[in-house]
């Protein structure tokens, strides 16, 4: 007994270390945010702020029209939810036909499409904007989004869930008459929710803190998402870090609510995808 509260003391130990670790930059982050200018470089640095102010956050929302941040929300909203709700529907359908349909060729394809994870996501920054440009989708919502969809890590995540699924469950839906997507929509994907849910948080995550391709395929300000608009908020001769932390910490509340919410399905869906390869 002795011996496994002492393992219990260790594992609480260790949790709330990397909790701390996890957490200490973001408290700092609004630490910062909340001091005036002259105390955030002020020696020796005070974790505390003596005096707190909402000037920072008042200023670049209200007060500064080079940093339309309320836009750059709504664009960092818009662009992620759509393009968490696209990779869902998607992946789902390519991974259900990957793990339960047969066809020839299923499984070179699937390893061939999982190869491409090999490669740097920078090396297709090239190739995607010129593609933007013969669309016409420069500096639009189209060109934030669809470059986003071919997600192959779904693919691989949702197939790992789907191939878990009992196949009584579809020969009972054949009996009674259902047709292949009408079992993936009636029965699959009402018990692939922790999966879906695992899935969407990790896309509306990456979507939200993508910086480089929303820098390079945006030209004006009112387009840009919030993750590259804060760049504006540098400058070359002078950096407000109080603002700059402002900007930061809005910018990282949503993702960390989001995350808080679902975080139960998070945990099951990472599990269930684990349970057969």
């Amino acid at each position: 007994m002795q011996r496994e509260k002492n393992l219990r003391i260790l594992t609480y130990i260790i949790v709330i270390s990397f909790a701390a670790i996890w957490i200490l930059p973001l408290l700092w982050m609004l630490s910062t945010a909340l001091k005036p200018e002259s105390q955030v470089i002020a020696w020796p640095i005070e974790i505390i702020p003596k005096e707190v102010t909402f000037d920072n956050f008042y200023d670049i929302i209200f007060d500064s029209p080079r940093t339309p941040i309320l836009r750059w929300f709504f664009n960092s909203f818009f662009v992620s939810t759509a393009t968490t709700f696209l990779v869902l529907a998607v992946d789902s359908l390519a991974a259900y036909a990957y793990a339960r349909l047969e066809f020839k060729g299923k499984n070179v394809l699937f390893w061939l499409l999982m190869a491409t994870m090999m490669v740097p996501p920078v090396t297709n920054l090239i190739p995607n904007y010129l593609i933007m440009d013969r669309l016409g989708w420069i500096d639009s919502y189209q060109a934030l989004i669809f470059p986003q969809v071919a997600a192959v890590f779904g693919v691989f995540l949702m197939r790992q869930f789907f191939i878990g699924l009992p196949s009584e469950l579809e020969d009972a839906a054949y009996i009674d008459g259902c047709n292949r997507f009408q079992i993936f929509y009636i029965i699959a994907l009402p018990m692939a929710k922790p999966a879906l849910i695992a899935l969407g948080l990790f896309t509306f995550r990456a979507s939200w803190n993508a910086f480089l391709w929303p820098l390079i395929i945006t030209n004006s300000a009112k387009m840009r998402p919030l993750t590259p608009g804060l760049r504006l908020l540098q400058s070359n001769f002078m950096t407000e870090f109080g603002k700059l932390m402002a900007g930061a910490f809005i910018s990282a509340v949503p993702v960390i609510i989001i995350f808080i919410i679902a975080q139960k399905y998070f945990v099951k869906g990472i599990a269930l995808t684990g349970m057969k390869g």
